[in-house]
């Protein structure tokens, strides 16, 4: 069942920040974070699992395997990229229900025509407003809970202008969207034009290198946004992290102390290695060839 908790939040008023996750190694060290949620990032999980662009190319049934073991491993209200619903009226709504059962709290869908493309490059084209809003009505009527919140992205913007970005966010807000999501606009003034002409909770995409400037969790809040995600806040910070260790060992052949690494140990209690010895020593295996783990 979706968790309440986020939209008793958005309704208080509470700015929800949500860093982007794309593994279960990412999902894990953002739970342990001070965030209200989490925010699965169709980019990073189609790259962690295809090492493909986000271009359309995942299947919903791949999305939704992903998804469903990152929400199990984490304690957090989970939002999760649905792309364009994967098709038609009848697959938003089995991808609604299907998010939905998998334990999401809230699903994003867009209003791209298919294959998609990722909502910061060029070449991004929309179906008609009017068959979004009905894909809207479609999930909304479609969710078994209240709490399982509808989030309605516009690419719009970029190749249709601001104006018909901020007329589809109206719309599909009327359809019965929870949470209205403008993709890459382009300035702080169209960020505020956009805050002031929609009455929905709104989200924005914080991409570094992106087509949005970047604001704090306060900017955003002062703009009139509610919730901000930052997708390629994990994956970018990992790239890093590898180029320079694997750099660092082709470089001497041995790992060096130029390299700040994560304990081994605590990355052992990360994925719950504790557990695992825990019960090894309550139920050991028995036999001629076995190791007893008791003694250790």
């Amino acid at each position: 069942m979706a968790d309440p908790t986020l939209r008793k939040k958005l309704e208080a008023g509470e700015f929800i920040l949500a860093p982007g996750i794309y593994d279960l190694i990412s999902a894990l060290f953002a739970d342990r974070g001070d965030f209200p949620a989490l925010y699965v990032t169709g980019y990073g999980t189609v790259a962690s699992h295809l090492g493909l662009p986000d271009a359309g190319l995942a299947t919903y049934s791949e999305m939704l395997g992903r998804i469903a073991q990152m929400v199990k491993r984490t304690t957090k209200p989970v939002i999760a990229d649905a792309d364009t619903g994967y098709g038609g009226l009848l697959n938003v709504r089995h991808t609604v229900q299907g998010y939905e059962d998998a334990g999401v709290t809230a699903i994003q869908i867009e209003d791209q025509e298919f294959p998609k493309k990722c909502g910061h490059t060029l070449g991004r084209r929309v179906i008609a407003a009017e068959d979004m809003a009905r894909k809207i009505a479609v999930a909304v009527d479609s969710r078994r809970s209240e709490d399982f919140l509808i989030i309605a992205r516009t690419d719009a913007r970029t190749t249709l202008g601001l104006d018909e970005a901020i007329r589809r966010g109206r719309l599909y807000a009327e359809a019965g969207a929870d949470v209205i999501f403008v993709e890459s606009p382009e300035s702080v003034e169209e960020m505020t034009r956009i805050a002031g002409e929609i009455d929905r909770p709104l989200v924005a995409n914080m991409v570094q290198g992106g087509r949005t400037p970047m604001l704090s969790a306060e900017e955003l809040a002062t703009i009139g946004y509610r919730m901000a995600i930052h997708p390629a806040a994990g994956f970018l910070a990992t790239g890093a992290a590898l180029q320079a260790a694997y750099g660092d060992l082709a470089a001497h052949g041995a790992m060096t102390d130029a390299v700040p690494l994560h304990p081994f140990s605590d990355f052992n209690s990360l994925v719950g290695f504790e557990d695992i010895w825990a019960f090894e020593k309550r139920f050991p295996e028995v036999g001629p060839n076995t190791q007893d783990r008791t003694q250790e």
